[in-house]
């Protein structure tokens, strides 16, 4: 190895992403694998694992095995939760995992158990996969197939002897010629455990998707949400109220670009404003709207929608002046207050000096600064903001970074208000600057360095 590859710095490996977890349950034969493969066909550009709680059933003892006519394998005992517990927690933290075969026959977990790597997205998919508590909790969406019990039991015995009897050998372990009837089946161990066990799990569910398969609308809805919560940061999947801006790569270009300590005091102004420019666009977004239809210079009708005017902006004195000119060449005559906030130690912050519309209390406010680190200069001024009448869900707050320090501590205590900025930096340093940050905003940007 020579000197110059020696002396180079190791890659980081990239931050470690938690994967998105999506439960779907429903009855037997509802079509719940269906609907999974569904949404696997339609995530192209992620890694998707499938994993089927039919993998952790128990097996079965040599006594239990003589009496398998007595066993109800649509009970939650039948299944070893533990074990799957164990298995989705380890792929959560994106280890591998090896998920147990099982031998419908022999009833009996079998020793060549399936390699699971780390994906983007875990589906995992069962009759009773929302019963338990424990197993709920891992899930970020939660999805019951509700074809009603009386259309799973026809497919059931529509395709018994097909699918259930060559499986199995027979329905829930029963081999048919023993059963006597398969409506003997149906009432000992489906039906009644649907009731009991399957049908209440329903209430827990986020979406429910009634035909199973046959509804392309929820389909698509499902692989839409799933595609936006992969592109969210973490932090979005907690604040409701916080909106991180479409990452492009030239989005990602600016940031390079006024990151970039060497780069002159012209090109941060250049890129910065268009950033910020981006940001507020976004934030305008935001704002409520109501429908209206007007006549096009052709003649036709075009229905569209109205923002609502009563606007202004707050910006913190002195960074947040850096975005006062994209606000104003977005909302034409917006007015513009101000607030002025001195830092006492680590955490203590004193209002200076506030210029606010007299009418602030009837507006919707655009809060500006470029920066938000600790969070502590924010809450000082969105407290002023509502002592002075701003409805805290009027207010959207515009910054261009953001460490998650500062979300916490913004969203936690004012949840109604909304957060939009263009990227979530790591963390803090130990003299509160936000890493890895872009230094000094306002030194930079109005060259006082």
């Amino acid at each position: 190895m020579d000197s110059e590859s020696a002396a180079a710095p190791a890659a980081r490996a990239p931050p470690f992403k938690q994967p998105f977890v999506i439960g779907v349950a429903g009855g037997t034969a509802s079509g719940k694998t269906t609907v999974c493969n569904m949404i696997i066909s339609q995530m192209h550009h992620e890694r998707v694992v499938l994993v089927n709680q039919d993998s952790f059933y128990h097996s079965l003892s040599d006594e239990k095995l003589q009496k398998v006519h007595e066993y109800n394998f649509d009970h939650p005992d039948a299944f070893n939760t533990e074990l799957l517990l164990s298995c989705m927690e380890k792929l959560k933290l994106g280890r591998e995992v090896s998920i147990p075969g099982y031998d419908f026959k022999s009833h009996r977990s079998t020793e060549a158990a399936c390699k699971v790597n780390p994906s983007d997205v875990i589906i995992l998919e069962g009759i009773l996969v929302l019963h338990d508590p424990r197993v709920r909790d891992l899930m970020n969406m939660k999805i019951f197939v509700d074809t009603g019990l009386l259309w799973s039991l026809s497919l059931c015995h529509s395709y018994s002897r097909i699918l259930i009897y060559d499986l199995r050998g027979g329905f829930n372990g029963i081999p048919l010629k023993e059963a006597g009837t398969f409506k003997v089946c149906l009432n000992k161990f489906v039906k009644p455990s649907f009731d009991e066990f399957i049908l209440p799990s329903k209430k827990f569910a986020d979406v429910i998707i009634p035909r199973g398969g046959d509804n392309d609308v929820a389909i698509d809805l499902i692989v839409q949400h799933i595609h936006t919560k992969l592109g969210q940061h973490d932090l979005c999947k907690i604040y409701a109220n916080l909106f991180v801006i479409t990452s492009t790569f030239q989005i990602r270009g600016m940031h390079t670009l006024i990151r970039d300590v060497r780069t002159t005091k012209h090109d941060f102004v250049f890129y910065a404003d268009r950033l910020i420019r981006m940001v507020v666009e976004h934030g305008l977004g935001h704002l409520p709207f109501s429908e209206k239809q007007i006549t096009t210079p052709t003649g036709s009708v075009y229905t569209g929608v109205v923002f609502h005017r009563r606007l202004c902006g707050v910006s913190i004195i002195r960074s947040g002046e850096s975005m006062e000119n994209a606000l104003r060449a977005c909302c034409k005559g917006i007015k513009i207050g101000k607030i002025l906030i001195h830092g006492e130690g680590n955490s203590g912050r004193q209002l200076i000096y506030e210029k606010l519309p007299a009418d602030i209390s009837s507006r919707h406010v655009f809060l500006l600064d470029p920066v938000l680190a600790s969070g502590n200069s924010a809450v000082k001024a969105i407290t002023l903001l509502l002592s002075k009448g701003v409805a805290e869900a009027n207010i959207i707050f515009l910054n261009l970074i953001a460490a998650p320090q500062g979300i916490h501590a913004v969203c936690k205590r004012f949840p109604k208000m909304k957060i939009v900025t263009s990227e979530i930096d790591a963390s803090l340093d130990e003299n509160a600057r936000v890493i890895p940050g872009m230094g000094e905003f306002g030194d930079r940007y109005f060259g006082t360095d």
